[in-house]
């Protein structure tokens, strides 16, 4: 298993991971920024604090389950597989292109560590409930645990609710659903283009113990984890709140860096420059050797 890193430590990964992140999608020409930003501090406290896997041995039979639904946010998982050791770091740099093992979408087979392919919305949690309903009621392994990663957007799919309902029937409390709440789509705000709320009242009608959390807050990120291992008889989910782009002046909140190419939705080197800026000196806040 991969050894707990401190508060402190944690931190400084999920800035490097932020780093990597616009590296590279820089290098890439396409993709996806605000998602894979503001992601990286749950993808950090997973990896480097909460989930059960070891590098080493990435099909170890105790280990925890990682599914990431929304599979278009992947440079965020990519950059956290690789800083965990699952394959050689500079191999990031070939996201997206020709004969690369990291496409713009994962596959499952392509990459150690990976555990599940996405692309179509909506899928991953109905990928979810049914490995935690094997693990607890077939497979006698009910302590593993099976981490689902969501995107708010994708809660519009009805694929989703229909895996609600199955996991808060069976009450599959070795499920935990992490929903990334950036409020932000491909098309505009979440609220604009398909009203959520009241996002906690509904997973709660559908059986879920439900939390609310700052998702860029590690500490917060931390025990809201150690809550949902805790919870006996149902599933959980976390709603996590999250600043699109996080870190990056001019990528934070706006819609539009969501997604696409370069210059709009993607970096250009000088756009990557300003980022990098910007996450070294958070914000401008720190003065010294990268003023």
């Amino acid at each position: 298993m991969s050894t707990q890193l401190t508060l402190v430590q944690l931190e400084r990964m999920a800035e490097t991971i932020r780093e990597d992140i616009i590296r590279m999608l820089e290098r890439a020409g396409s993709g996806h920024s605000a998602g894979p930003m503001d992601l990286a501090d749950i993808f950090t406290t997973l990896y480097f604090h909460t989930l059960r896997h070891d590098p080493k041995n990435p099909s170890w039979s105790d280990r925890d389950i990682l599914l990431l639904s929304n599979g278009h946010c992947v440079p965020v998982h990519y950059a956290a597989l690789a800083r965990s050791g699952y394959f050689p770091q500079e191999e990031i740099m070939t996201l997206r292109q020709l004969g690369s093992r990291l496409q713009g979408h994962p596959e499952r087979t392509k990459l150690p560590g990976l555990e599940n392919t996405s692309g179509p919305l909506g899928s991953g949690l109905s990928q979810g409930a049914g490995m935690a309903y094997s693990l607890k009621y077939l497979d006698n392994q009910a302590h593993r645990w099976v981490y689902t990663v969501m995107g708010d957007g994708e809660l519009n799919e009805g694929n989703i609710w229909e895996a609600a309902m199955f996991a808060g029937k069976y009450k599959l409390h070795n499920l935990i659903g992490i929903i990334d709440r950036n409020n932000i789509q491909i098309d505009g705000t979440t609220e604009d283009v398909m009203p959520l709320e009241d996002l906690k009242g509904k997973w709660e009608y559908f059986g879920w113990h439900v939390q609310e959390i700052d998702g860029n807050n590690i500490e917060s990120i931390i025990d809201s984890l150690s809550m949902a291992r805790a919870i006996s008889n149902q599933p959980s989910v976390i709603i996590a709140h999250t600043v699109p782009g996080k870190g990056v002046s001019f990528m934070e909140y706006d819609y539009h860096w969501h997604g696409g190419a370069v210059g709009v939705g993607v970096p250009n080197h000088d756009q990557a420059k300003r980022a990098l800026h910007d996450l070294r000196t958070l914000k401008g806040k720190i003065k010294g050797e990268h003023e």
